[in-house]
């Protein structure tokens, strides 16, 4: 299965306008961004849980990052509510799930796969630092690989999106404009390498994820 999966091309999907799609796990349901391979694939989603929902334990043998947006999630190493950003790196276990239900952005199959940090991090316990005119920063983390960022954009704010090794957002709240296009919260927008971009943020500001530099090579499906 393809889905966005020219990665020399800009991509967008404005999540919050699609539907649910039920994934193989009842109780599960996700909304697509980008993907390349079947069940077992590298890919960009958004994942709904039920409450009640859970996964059986399984290994991430190309890992997975992940967002909490809404919601909590849980399994053995913990309840991460909304805000908490994850990283369980190759070869990594756990059995997922919600009692209360939530909601993650999770990326599957994007990782160098000789890494084995773990990343928990709860952003609510965090500070942005002023960074550049309009801009405020949070770090999540950072390699010879990839980037991965929280962003505060002030209100009228035009904020350069340097692409150079490509580059993707995802609007946690507030909202922008790109190449005259509007992005809301839930909006995706994913830039090829080398390219380059403004932004424009709303009257209410932007707050978003963003990950820079982890499309420098060509994506492939994961080698299973």
């Amino acid at each position: 299965m393809g889905l966005n999966d020219d990665f020399t091309r800009r991509a967008v999907v404005h999540s919050a306008d699609e539907p649910w799609v039920a994934s193989p796990m009842p109780g599960v349901d996700r909304r697509m961004l980008d993907r390349i391979g079947n069940e077992v694939a590298r890919a960009t989603t958004i994942v709904r849980y039920a409450p009640g929902s859970k996964f059986s334990s399984h290994v991430h043998t190309g890992g997975e990052e992940f967002l909490v947006l809404e919601g909590v999630f849980q399994d053995e190493h913990g309840d991460f509510p909304a805000g908490s950003y994850i990283r369980n790196p190759p070869e990594s276990s756990h059995t997922p799930g919600s009692e209360p239900g939530c909601t993650i952005f999770v990326k599957l199959w994007q990782f160098d796969l000789e890494d084995r940090t773990h990343v928990r991090v709860d952003t609510n316990k965090m500070r942005f630092i002023p960074d550049r005119d309009g801009v405020e920063v949070m770090p999540l983390f950072h390699d010879a690989h990839e980037d991965v960022v929280l962003e505060r954009w002030a209100a009228g704010s035009d904020v350069a999106l340097d692409a150079s090794g490509g580059l993707e957002v995802l609007v946690l709240e507030g909202g922008f404009v790109e190449a005259g296009e509007s992005f809301g919260k839930g909006g995706w927008l994913r830039l090829p390498r080398g390219g380059a971009s403004t932004a424009t943020s709303g009257p209410e500001g932007a707050r978003v994820w963003i990950k820079r530099g982890h499309l420098r090579e060509e994506p492939k499906a994961p080698a299973v």
